[in-house]
């Protein structure tokens, strides 16, 4: 029984040393924005962001609902405006029509997904590029490509802020991003291969029609997944010594816990550990960064307004 305890202490030891804790770089980025913060408010400026969520969808009402609190610890503001899932395109489009030419609010946001009747690409082109703090603007889009960005999107700035963090090197390393989403797939894939910081790496995006994925993430030096499938990355899918981060997040049903499931990532966390370098945990790695990103956009956006 004490080499049980044993072995189980040295394994926290190891999997501790080796985790990269998004947790801790969004407090670190919170304190250094909160200089920032002080002086737009000596210019009376205070950073503010609108979300706009439609329908009752409950991982949106608790993401959103997070985002509020996150700004409000951060002594900025947040206003949502809720709407039911019959509401028509219309009427959310003349929400973010005022949002635009409203000078108290520094970001916009439309939570996604919306309802299946929407179009997408109608609602979030309709933000103003100057406030789409999500970045998924065209506008935006189109500058990340050309590696001149104005907004990165959140996950995919909050990953590579996670990297320069912990100094893992991407220059000239083999990466490999699963998944090839508007959201983090392809920004990812952008960032990684821009001539910036914490890029330069040579990327291959991976996704369902993908033959053979192991051949690719066998041989990367950083594997990102993002493709919400529960456990779905394992230690036979990596070599030694890999960098793994998990941007999925995924509700699995458990008895044996009060609320009846748990969240896991991407990756199966349990395999991996003795094989990786460093990897990103579920909770507590890529997700409290989106949400720091998110207050790091909003307070640029922000500091235009300083005359």
């Amino acid at each position: 029984m004490l080499i049980n305890k044993f072995l189980h202490l040295k394994k926290e030891i190891k999997l501790e040393n080796k985790l990269l804790s998004g947790k801790e770089v969004s407090l670190n980025l919170a304190q250094e924005l909160s200089t920032r913060i002080s002086a737009l408010k000596k210019q009376n400026i205070i950073p503010k962001l609108a979300a706009i969520i439609v329908g009752d969808n409950p991982a949106s009402q608790i993401y959103v609902n997070s985002k509020a609190k996150f700004f409000a610890n951060n002594k900025c503001d947040s206003e949502t405006f809720r709407f039911p899932s019959h509401v028509s395109e219309k009427d959310v489009l003349n929400c973010i029509k005022k949002l635009n030419i409203d000078d108290s609010i520094h970001g916009i946001l439309v939570q996604l997904p919306l309802p299946k009747d929407f179009n997408d690409e109608n609602i979030l082109s309709s933000i103003s590029p100057q406030k789409d703090v999500d970045g998924f603007h065209p506008y935006n889009v189109g500058k990340l490509f050309s590696g001149d960005p104005l907004y990165i999107p959140c996950t995919p700035h909050g990953i590579i802020k996670i990297l320069d963090y912990y100094n893992i090197e991407t220059s000239g390393k083999d990466c490999v991003v699963i998944g090839r989403s508007n959201i983090v797939g392809k920004p990812m894939f952008a960032l990684l291969a821009q001539k910036f910081e914490r890029g330069n790496a040579t990327v291959s995006m991976c996704h369902s029609r993908t033959k053979d994925l192991k051949i690719y993430t066998k041989n990367a030096d950083i594997v990102i997944s993002a493709i919400g499938v529960p456990n779905f990355l394992n230690a036979e899918m990596v070599k030694d010594g890999a960098v793994v981060i998990d941007v999925g997040i995924n509700r699995v049903e458990d008895a044996s816990v009060k609320k009846g499931y748990r969240i896991v990532g991407d990756v199966d966390l349990d395999s991996m550990i003795e094989k990786v370098s460093f990897i990103t945990p579920v909770p507590g790695g890529v997700g409290p960064m989106t949400i720091a990103m998110l207050l790091y956009n909003t307070v640029f956006s922000a500091e235009s307004y300083i005359i």
